[in-house]
């Protein structure tokens, strides 16, 4: 960003419905001029529409897509703006925002990714990296859950990414659905059953406060470490620039310094999150 304060105008490219009550709504932008910024999976934007306001997303692509891709839960004026639109319209864009997965630190390490709901948005960003340089990464296993077959984000994907047989995946929902053939039952419950090995291996989970709480014991009873656990404070983020005060933690500001932080550093702040 040339300037952190001013939004970059991108186009839609790309808008549709991800559930079948239209609930969750993906977009593709594309810059109105230039080319996409570089970014890293973990990263924000800021989605700004004139006369509504703006609000912070997980970046769910990878740069060499050439867009930024957003899944957006309906849930405010913001958000009901966002989903009202359609191919073609401009919004305000900021970023990219704050740390990422620390990739680096997971070189020549099995990688576990644990998510639940919406939240899997910025966890696509890092699959897609992770398959994309797979020479550089050991055992990768993937336990992601929803509700409901249809609040399974990029479906599509999920079945490509499982025929190819680079990750063993866990895809669960909570109660049985006819036709649904993967796993049913909670996110914890699946990840125990998964019960993937913490040895030479980092876990990054990611999803709604329930989920997490109830994770979290497991993963201490599988033996991962806190140091090896990271998570994205995502629900945290506000201006996206450490201006306004609004997502301190203790000494942090989630902006700046997150939104991704390890277990290790959250078990040392004050439980405001």
């Amino acid at each position: 960003m040339d300037n952190p304060y001013v939004p970059v105008p991108m186009r839609v490219k790309m808008a549709r419905f991800e559930s079948d009550d239209r609930s969750l709504k993906t977009i593709d932008l594309e810059p109105v001029e230039g080319e996409i910024f570089d970014f890293m999976p973990g990263q924000f934007c800021e989605i700004s529409i004139l006369g509504k306001g703006e609000a912070p997303f997980g970046i769910a692509s990878v740069p060499w897509e050439g867009i930024l891709r957003f899944t957006i839960n309906r849930a405010g004026v913001v958000t009901t703006a966002i989903h009202q639109l359609e191919e073609g319209d401009v919004v305000g864009v900021r970023g990219p925002l704050g740390n990422w997965y620390p990739v680096d630190l997971f070189e020549g390490k099995n990688i576990v990714i644990v998510s639940g709901g919406f939240a899997f948005t910025t966890l696509r960003s890092l699959i897609k990296y992770l398959l994309k340089n797979r020479e550089r990464f050991g055992k990768i296993t993937l336990v992601y859950g929803a509700r409901r077959p249809d609040l399974l984000l990029y479906r599509d994907e999920l079945d490509e990414w499982k025929k190819s047989g680079e990750m063993d995946m866990y895809i669960t929902i909570d109660k049985p659905v006819e036709g649904w053939e993967g796993y049913v039952g909670f996110v914890p419950q699946v990840l125990e059953q998964a019960s993937p090995s913490p040895e030479n291996a980092y876990l990054v989970m990611c999803g709604p406060p329930a989920m997490i709480k109830f994770t979290l014991p497991v993963i201490e009873k599988l033996g991962f470490k806190p140091e090896t656990v990271f998570t994205s404070l995502e629900r945290r983020m506000k201006c996206g620039i450490g201006k306004c005060g609004r997502c301190n933690i203790g000494k942090y500001y989630v902006c700046k310094d997150g939104p991704v932080f390890s277990l290790d550093q959250l078990n040392k702040l004050p439980k405001e999150y």
